[in-house]
């Protein structure tokens, strides 16, 4: 696997993208690591690791073009029924993320958030990424956060519920969209002004429900394990040439620390 991942490479860039100040958050479905093993004739815990090395050159390429959020779809709720074996190698590929991610972060003004029902994992899983998350929390230069046992249907649920544990004695006719977004899981950044799918599919698959309503959406064929920080540029391209409207919605509002 090593020497696989040793060969992975990147092709070259179009040149630093510079996102418009209303570009702060990417958000990415990352979809395509069992075709991408399909496709090379290799097993698919070998997709998924291609998948895993991918994901420092893209975090790497956002901060160089001035992304201040990143969200990564890392697995769905609905991913724990795939096969146990490969349930099992996602698992421990996080885990190594975590593992071995935490000093390259530091060294790059990374901070790592992870959003989802994180208590569905081991208490071994769970302790790396409270001390991941505790390890990077001053950092300021770019927020990665990591969606993992998450779906957005649930973030609205534990949302109306969070809202109503500090308000006992309220309906919830007073909350109001405002009060709603505070207790969503990304409360802490501002919703993402561009939705990245790769894989082929052209679908949001409960992410972000509530967040990406007036987000542009780019749908791209490159397989996650081939996207490249040029093929991100593209994205960026893209999306500088869209003309956004927001038919006189709220504007998001600015990104927490």
């Amino acid at each position: 696997m090593s020497q696989l991942l040793s060969t992975l490479s990147t092709a070259p860039t179009l040149g630093v993208v510079t996102p418009t100040p209303l570009l702060q958050h990417v958000a990415i479905i990352m979809d395509g690591n069992r075709r991408w093993a399909s496709k090379n004739s290799l097993p698919r815990v070998l997709g998924h690791a291609a998948g895993a090395r991918r994901v420092r050159g893209i975090v790497e390429a956002c901060k160089d073009r001035g992304v201040r959020f990143l969200t990564l779809f890392a697995f769905s709720t609905e991913n724990w029924q795939r096969p146990p074996d490969e349930v099992s190698s996602l698992m421990g590929l996080l885990a190594l993320y975590l593992q071995k991610e935490v000093k390259d972060m530091n060294r790059k003004g990374v901070r790592l958030k992870v959003v989802g029902e994180t208590c569905a994992f081991d208490a071994r899983l769970q302790s790396l990424m409270r001390s991941a998350q505790e390890d990077t929390a001053h950092n300021d230069t770019l927020t990665l956060t990591i969606a993992a046992n998450y779906g957005g249907r649930a973030d609205l649920v534990q949302a109306v519920q969070s809202w109503q544990t500090l308000h006992p004695d309220e309906s919830v006719e007073a909350m109001d969209e405002c009060a709603l977004s505070a207790h969503l899981g990304l409360s802490y950044a501002p919703d993402p002004e561009l939705l990245i799918r790769t894989g082929g599919e052209s679908r949001i698959s409960n992410f972000l429900l509530w967040q990406l309503a007036y987000t542009e959406m780019y749908f791209t064929d490159e397989l996650w394990p081939d996207f490249s920080p040029y093929a991100l540029d593209q994205a960026l391209v893209w999306y500088g040439q869209r003309e956004r409207r927001f038919g006189g919605s709220c504007q998001s509002s600015p990104a927490k620390a």
